[in-house]
């Protein structure tokens, strides 16, 4: 995940201009994963490997001295746990673990070019190497010899001071409002829209009706962050594009929370946030490319994703879920299958029972598409079991 993330952020930082009060999140320039605390792991040992950049507390590090000249240690937001390299063979996973003040837990920060730079080992001089150059997310992060190749290359990107949801897995809890603001149209947003934290409303009539306007439409590219959503809200948000959406929450979904309409491809982002009191779907996509759902909280809806299954146009779409807790939904994804969708689901944390992935037969505008049945790790539903808690 990179472009269309860049929200209150610094460009890549260099190994001369490392602040030690900041948070990064550090990016590799040949796959564009983000490095990340496997499963959100507190234990020692536990794998840090590389996922989609979602800015969670997962993917945030802080530098901090080393006791000697030239090294740091680098500290999880999350775990609190340290990078380790334990070995010093090529291939050695990379790790974390308790501040033990050793050398495999020091690190150097070298540049690179083009304002990357490389994580060198101070025990075995090894860098950190995505490992056999993988793109996938969970791919190995490893020690290897020090190449100056790009998978061993990183951005040092320092999250901005305000507003950023990485706190860490989502919990159920709502955010507080910081003021009302109530508006009598549709908002456009092109650039970033900050809403400081405050609830805006009203529009339409907090029904199903396909009539009702957005509250909010971005553009293409557009981001919308730190927003909460009352009710009546319309037809919740419209991505024209790609579009952001972080750290936005909506106190009732009213007829969708978003519908994502972009035709041009790419990803749109759903970073952190929450939803509840809905009676059909959360996250409407009518367009193509991928819509990306990570770090979020839903209570009380039909389904958090719908790909459209009787749209004018038909489409190849694709949902990618990480990270997300629903409770009292019937459905976390619903596909069409004859129509090649996808669905991929980490991490996700269901109160209560669920459809997973629905699977579903698109047809054209105008009649009703047929559900087919619940996928489990299958060319459409790219999820197992062991994805997914009960609680």
């Amino acid at each position: 995940m990179v472009g269309g993330l860049m929200v209150a952020m610094a460009l890549p930082a260099s190994a001369a201009t490392i602040d030690t009060g900041a948070t990064y999140v550090f990016v590799n320039r040949f796959s564009g994963k983000a490095m990340d605390v496997y499963g959100w792991s507190t234990s020692n040992g536990a794998p840090v490997n590389q996922w989609s950049r979602n800015d969670l507390a997962v993917q945030q590090w802080k530098f901090q001295s080393s006791g000697t000249s030239g090294y740091y240690e680098i500290k999880n937001v999350h775990s609190g746990k340290l990078l380790e390299l334990a070995g010093s063979t090529d291939g050695t996973q990379l790790t974390q673990n308790s501040d033990g003040n050793t050398k495999t837990q020091h690190w150097a920060v070298k540049d690179s070019d083009s304002g990357y730079v490389r994580f060198i080992n101070r025990a075995s001089g090894k860098a950190i190497d995505v490992w056999e150059w993988k793109t996938e997310d969970g791919a190995k992060l490893a020690g290897f010899s020090d190449l100056n190749g790009a998978n061993q290359q990183w951005s040092l990107t320092k999250l901005g001071s305000g507003g950023d949801p990485g706190t860490g897995a989502p919990t159920g809890q709502w955010p507080s409002s910081a003021g009302s603001v109530k508006i009598s149209g549709t908002v456009s947003v092109s650039g970033t829209f900050d809403g400081g934290m405050k609830t805006y409303c009203c529009i339409g009539d907090g029904g199903q009706s396909e009539s009702q306007d957005p509250m909010f439409k971005i553009a293409n590219g557009g981001t919308l962050q730190n927003v909460i959503i009352g009710s009546p809200a319309g037809d919740g948000v419209h991505c024209e594009g790609t579009c952001t959406l972080k750290n936005v929450w909506w106190n009732d979904i009213g007829e969708d929370a978003a519908t994502f309409k972009g035709t041009g491809g790419g990803t749109s982002y759903v970073i952190g946030g929450g939803a509840r009191s809905g009676s059909d779907k959360t996250f409407q996509h009518n367009g193509n490319g991928t819509v990306s759902i990570s770090g979020f909280y839903l209570n009380g809806s039909g389904k958090l994703y719908r790909a459209c299954g009787n749209c004018s146009s038909s489409h190849q779409r694709h949902v990618k879920i990480d990270n997300v807790l629903v409770s009292d939904v019937d459905m976390v994804a619903g596909i069409n299958s004859n129509w090649g969708d996808t669905a991929t689901i980490t991490r996700l944390v269901v109160d209560g029972g669920a459809t997973v992935c629905g699977k579903y037969k698109g047809v054209s505008k105008g009649s009703e598409p047929s559900y087919i049945g619940e996928g489990w790790n299958d060319s459409n539903c790219k999820v197992t079991k062991s994805d997914v808690t009960y609680k």
